[in-house]
C-alpha cells in the first residue's frame, strides 16, 4: 500500500528563495517577488480606475471575502460576534468588502440556524455592521470615500440546514448521483419546481432593496460553492425554463437583475464565481483508518459519466477543468453590468482542496494528496485566463492565497503588477489577521505568529455545530468555551 507523499509545510520554507525553489521543484507557474514595495509604489496601493462601483472608485487593491460565523441570532440578526468581525474588516484596510457576510434572502435557505437573513425586519443591524466597518475604517485609515462595501445574498440549496446544524433540509436544482445521497436528497419534491423559482426570484429583489436601504453599494449574487445559483450552472439534467442548455441555466442569473433594476434599484451589481468545479472527492478508504483522514480521491464516477451535473469540468474527464462556458459566463456578467466578479472554485462541502488549499483537513474533508500549492497555482492561472477576457469590462478579485502564508504578498504583488487580477481577495487569512497585507506593504512587516496556517478549525467548528473563528491564532475565541469543544471534538477524531 502506497503512502501519503511527505508535504513540505510553508513556514519551514524560511526566505522567499526556499519558497521559489520549492515552487520549481513541483513544476509550477507562480511567481512572487523578491521585494515587497511599499507607499505608493506599491500594486495593492494603487486604486481601481477602470470601473466605479455605486458611483465609487475602490482605492486599493486589497479585498475581504464573504466571511460568515454562523453566529447570528435564531431569527437571523445580527450578534456581537458579527459586530467584532466587521469592525476587523474595517479595520483590515482593505477597501473592496466582497459581501461582507453570506445573508440567505429567505429563512429556509440558511445553511446554518445561525445565519443572516436579509429581509426588511434585519435592516436596523445590517445597517448597524455596515456602520461599524466604515467608523474603523474612518479612524484608522482616514477616509471611507473610496471604501466599497458589498452584501452577499445566497439561497444554500442542497446544504440547507435552517433548523438544526445536524439536520439537512436540502432543495435542489436537480437530482446528482452522488451528493444526493451525501446531503440526503431522496425525494423528487425536492427539487424546485419553475413555480418555486420565479417565487424565490422574488425574494432576491427584496434582499437588494433592503441592502440599498442598509447602506450597501452592491449585491453579491453568488454563484459558488454548490449552493443554490451555482448548483444551477450545473443543471444540464434538469428540464424546463431553467435548466439544459447556457441560456436557461443562467436564466435565474438574468432574471434577478432584470427585476432588481425594473424595481428602480440603482445598487452596484457583483458576483462570486466557483470559476471552475470537479467531481466530488472523499477520502481514500485505502488509506484511512479510525481517527485518521486519508487524501482526497474522486468518488466513484461508474454511474455518472458523461458527468452532466457541474459548471466548468469536462464532462468525459470530470478530475479535469473545462473553462468554455465559464468565459460564456464572464461575458454574460458584462452584458449585465456586473461590476465585481469575485472568483472562487470547487465547494467546500466536496471539493474543499479546490477552494481552499490546506496542510490540514476540516473535519468532514481528507489530507491533501499532493502539495497544496498546485491548487493555489490553479486558481491563479484560471484568474489569469478570465482577467484576459474580461479586460477592463469587470473588476476581477482573485481568490486562494491564504496557503501561501509568508509568500502571499510576494505572489499577490506580482499578480497585480502583471495584470493576472484586479484585486487580492482575502478569506480565512483575516479571522487571526486582518492587517496582513497593510502591514506588509507599510514597510512594518508581517506579524509571523498571526498568520493563518490553514488548521481549519474555522472549518471543523461549525460542521460541529460551533461558531466559526480563528481559535489557535485569535486569543479572542482561544478563550472560549467553544474552544474547549472544539479541542475534545479534534481528539476525539484523532486530530
Amino acid at each position: 500500500m502506497n503512502e501519503p507523499f511527505k508535504l513540505v509545510r510553508v513556514p519551514s520554507l524560511k526566505t522567499v528563495d526556499d519558497f521559489r525553489r520549492h515552487v520549481i521543484s513541483l513544476g509550477l507557474d507562480l511567481p512572487s517577488d523578491a521585494e515587497i514595495l511599499t507607499g505608493t509604489a506599491s500594486p495593492f496601493n494603487q486604486p481601481l480606475t477602470s470601473l466605479a462601483v455605486n458611483g465609487k472608485i475602490i482605492g486599493n487593491r486589497i479585498a475581504i471575502h464573504p466571511m460568515e460565523g454562523w453566529d447570528g441570532t435564531t431569527d437571523g440578526g445580527v450578534t456581537d460576534l458579527m459586530r467584532r468581525r466587521w469592525q476587523r474588516f474595517g479595520e483590515s484596510g482593505a477597501k473592496l468588502i466582497c459581501g461582507g457576510e453570506a445573508m440567505a434572502v429567505r429563512p429556509d435557505g440558511r445553511a446554518n440556524p445561525n445565519q443572516l437573513i436579509i429581509r426588511e425586519e434585519n435592516t436596523g443591524g445590517l445597517a448597524e455592521l455596515v456602520s461599524l466597518l466604515k467608523t474603523a475604517h474612518q479612524d484608522r485609515y482616514g477616509k471611507v470615500d473610496d471604501l466599497v462595501v458589498g452584501f452577499q445574498l445566497t439561497h444554500s440549496g442542497r446544504f440547507c440546514r435552517p433548523n438544526d446544524n445536524k439536520i439537512y433540509e436540502p432543495r435542489v436544482a436537480f437530482r446528482h448521483p452522488i451528493l444526493d445521497r451525501k446531503f440526503h436528497v431522496t425525494s423528487d419534491e425536492q427539487v424546485w419546481t419553475d413555480g418555486e423559482i420565479e417565487e424565490l426570484i422574488k425574494d432576491y429583489i427584496s434582499a437588494a432593496r433592503v441592502a440599498a436601504v442598509a447602506g450597501a453599494d452592491f449585491v453579491d449574487i453568488k454563484h459558488c460553492h454548490g449552493y443554490l445559483l451555482h448548483e444551477f450552472l450545473g443543471a444540464h439534467t434538469r428540464p424546463g425554463r431553467y435548466g439544459g442548455d447556457f441560456e436557461n441555466r443562467t436564466r435565474i442569473l438574468r432574471e434577478i437583475v432584470q427585476g432588481i433594476r425594473a424595481s428602480s434599484n440603482s445598487i452596484g451589481l457583483g458576483l462570486r464565481l466557483s470559476t471552475f468545479d470537479m467531481v466530488p472527492f472523499r477520502p481514500d478508504p485505502g488509506l484511512s483508518r479510525p481517527g485518521k483522514l486519508g487524501p482526497g480521491i474522486p468518488e466513484d464516477l461508474r454511474d455518472a459519466l458523461p458527468y452532466r451535473f457541474g459548471f466548468g469540468v469536462n464532462p468525459e474527464n470530470p478530475t479535469e477543468i473545462d473553462l468554455t462556458e465559464t468565459f460564456r459566463f464572464v461575458d454574460l456578467c458584462v452584458e449585465l453590468g456586473i461590476g465585481v466578479l469575485n472568483t472562487s472554485a470547487g465547494s467546500p462541502y466536496y471539493t474543499p482542496h479546490l477552494q481552499r488549499p490546506a496542510a490540514y483537513p476540516p473535519s468532514d474533508g481528507y489530507q491533501p494528496a499532493y502539495d497544496p500549492l498546485m491548487d493555489v497555482e490553479r486558481q491563479i492561472q484560471v484568474v489569469r485566463q478570465i482577467k484576459k477576457r474580461a479586460g477592463n469590462r469587470l473588476i476581477v478579485v482573485g481568490s486562494g492565497y491564504s496557503y501561501l502564508q509568508e509568500y502571499l504578498p510576494h505572489v499577490a504583488q506580482f499578480v497585480l503588477a502583471n495584470g493576472w487580477a484586479d484585486s487580492i481577495g482575502l478569506g480565512r487569512v483575516v479571522l487571526s489577521y486582518p492587517e496582513i497585507l497593510g502591514d506588509a506593504v507599510s514597510g512594518r512587516g508581517m506579524t509571523r505568529k498571526l498568520i493563518c496556517r490553514t488548521f481549519s478549525d474555522c472549518t471543523t467548528a461549525p460542521r460541529n455545530g460551533l461558531v466559526s473563528g480563528c481559535y489557535p491564532l485569535d486569543k479572542f475565541y482561544s478563550e472560549t468555551t467553544d474552544a474547549g469543544r472544539l479541542k475534545e471534538i479534534k481528539k476525539h477524531e484523532g486530530r
